[in-house]
């Protein structure tokens, strides 16, 4: 039986809010079931019920209160299954945090002249709170709460003050589903807010339907796997025990708002400081950079290629989510079984990650030269389920490491070869400077060039199988400024030049 002790512990917690539309259809509450069983990975400081363009007149803190008397019910067996330096949070404190916002719609809420709702006044006193560390605001409907509070900030402390307080907030909002989304961006193009933005009503566009949404709205056809979101499934894996039953069927598409967490999980994938990394919610980039390099706070929908089901590759925002589906999908049945008995040795758990001597799931940094070699060692993981076996599958992230459309073009490959039999130890070769040490058009070499991201999953053998990840990132150099020349003056000669030579 697995040791609790031999668990997975996360060293610090994302502080989490909450602002959800909650029974406007029935995601918000297949999302929120879903949270509460990563809730002991975070620090979750409220659970806010808003209004949006699909309820705009009434929130409904009610249908909270219902799935956490169902978490209630499963928190004592949930606990037996995670490291005892990281319980679940109470159910009492979680009704505490439930409250509710504004019952108007979106610019209605926010004025010099018009109160805080209850979680309104909760937010800022999160926002107040005297931690530096980043407090996350999840938008799984309206934004009319953050607004006020951005609002409230701003009349009653100094610019300077105003602005310090707002650069500890990151958010992650669903799209817009209310007017207050760019009222936001407008004022305070300072915030950390990552969005998908795109016409009104037209979700398909976001990159955040990739959960569960290539049926519904048509994208990347034969590139997503349905089979682990079909009702079936669900009905299976999901809707079991006293939690899980709490879980209704999907209307349109299953927890379109999950990738606001999913973000966060910390399971060695993620970086949220970085969106531009990607993880299981997908990855973003800077909407604006000025020609300093300066970019603005908000994060808009980028593109990974990706093969897909069907063996062809598909590039989309979409695919920077789905193509993490299997295994998001798979943990989350996994933690579903720990809901249903306090005995380890019925469910699976987590390999834990062990690389080059580090223990975690923060990212791995090096500074490397160009064309230079070393190893990775990860034959110190193990997995805490005595009778499990893990393999190792190591592979490049190309995607985060380009400026332009044409990855292939612009990132060139590690050489990865394992070292012993398990796979366990690689060794890994940078590309020569002229790959990924000059400038992408005039082809100047430069002393620092791409940072490169390396991934390795293992995997274990347990029923589900799960996997965990960790990431490794190589910042480029080039000393002695190698590998210049044959460049180009304008991105059109270097297009004209790349067509010419294909």
């Amino acid at each position: 039986m697995a040791s609790p002790d031999q668990l997975q512990t996360f060293p610090s917690k994302p502080r989490v809010f909450i602002l959800s539309d909650i029974s406007n259809e029935p995601d918000d509450a297949e999302s929120l079931v879903r949270y509460l069983l990563y809730s002991n990975q975070f620090q979750t400081e409220g659970l806010v019920a808003c209004t949006s363009t699909w309820m705009k007149n009434k929130v409904c803190p009610q249908d909270m209160h219902k799935i956490v008397d169902g978490y209630e019910k499963v928190v004592d067996n949930l606990n037996a299954h995670v490291n005892p330096n990281d319980p679940y949070p109470t159910a009492q404190y979680l009704r505490s945090l439930i409250k509710k916002g504004a019952e108007t719609y979106g610019m209605k809420a926010v004025g010099n002249n018009i109160p805080l709702s209850e979680g309104g006044e909760l937010l800022l006193q999160s926002i107040l709170a005297t931690t530096e560390n980043p407090l996350w605001i999840l938008c799984w409907g309206g934004t009319n709460v953050l607004a006020s509070v951005l609002l409230k900030i701003q009349n009653t402390h100094s610019p300077a003050d105003a602005l310090k307080l707002r650069s500890k907030l990151r958010v992650y909002t669903i799209s817009d589903q209310d007017d207050t989304g760019t009222w936001i961006r407008h004022h305070y193009p300072d915030l950390f807010y990552i969005c998908s933005v795109h016409g009104w009503n037209q979700y398909g566009m976001a990159a955040w339907c990739g959960i569960s949404g290539d049926k519904w709205y048509g994208f990347d056809k034969g590139g997503p796997d349905p089979s682990k979101i079909s009702k079936d499934w669900i009905k299976e894996n999901i809707q079991i025990g006293p939690l899980g039953t709490k879980y209704p069927d999907y209307m349109f598409i299953p927890e379109g708002d999950t990738p606001t967490f999913l973000y966060l999980i910390q399971n060695g994938l993620g970086v949220p400081e970085r969106p531009e990394y990607g993880s299981w919610g997908g990855r973003y980039i800077a909407t604006d950079v000025s020609g300093d390099g300066v970019a603005n706070g908000h994060f808009s929908d980028t593109t990974d290629e990706v093969v897909g089901l069907d063996g062809q590759k598909h590039k989309s925002n979409q695919a920077t989510i789905w193509r993490w589906r299997d295994a998001f999908q798979t943990d989350f049945a996994a933690r579903m079984q720990w809901s249903l008995s306090s005995d380890l040795s019925v469910a699976n758990h987590h390999p834990v990650v062990v690389l080059n001597g580090s223990k975690g799931v923060e990212p791995l940094l090096f500074e490397l030269e160009a064309g230079s070699t070393f190893q990775l060692d990860a034959s110190a993981s193990y997995d805490p389920d005595p009778n499990d076996q893990i393999t190792f599958k190591w592979y490049q992230y190309r995607d985060p490491s380009a400026t332009q459309w044409s990855v292939h073009y612009e990132v060139s490959l590690l050489e990865i070869k394992p070292v012993n039999e398990a796979g366990s130890i690689v060794e890994v070769t940078i590309p020569p400077p002229d790959k990924c040490c000059v400038e992408l058009i005039s082809r100047v070499a430069v002393p620092k060039g791409q940072v490169l991201h390396l991934i390795l999953e293992v995997k274990d053998n347990g029923s589900p199988a799960l996997i965990s990840y960790r990431r490794v990132i190589i910042q480029t150099t080039n000393e002695k400024l190698l590998g210049g020349g044959g460049g180009a003056d304008a991105i059109g000669d270097m297009m004209r030049d790349m067509i010419s030579n294909n």
